[in-house]
């Protein structure tokens, strides 16, 4: 990935199961502390009928408010 030999990127996308939804277990938070947002799917929204069943509490991004288009701001607040 130098630039000196055209520079690059990585990206990784490692998916975990948790154990009744415990985010605090060890495995989870090392991968939620090495990782720029996480998307948190919830079996009981599935169960509702909710597709895809993210947990938009729960899921988070790091580039955040980076991301916003400046109306999206706006009304974010």
């Amino acid at each position: 990935m130098n630039d000196n030999f055209g520079g690059g990127s990585l990206t990784a996308l490692p998916v975990i199961e948790t154990q009744a939804g415990d985010v605090s277990a060890y495995i989870p938070t090392n991968v939620i502390s090495i990782t720029d947002g996480q998307i948190f799917l919830e079996t009981e929204l599935f169960y509702k009928g909710i597709r895809p069943a993210i947990n938009v509490g729960l899921s988070v991004s790091r580039v955040g408010s980076a991301a916003q288009t400046r109306a999206m701001k706006q009304v974010a607040g």
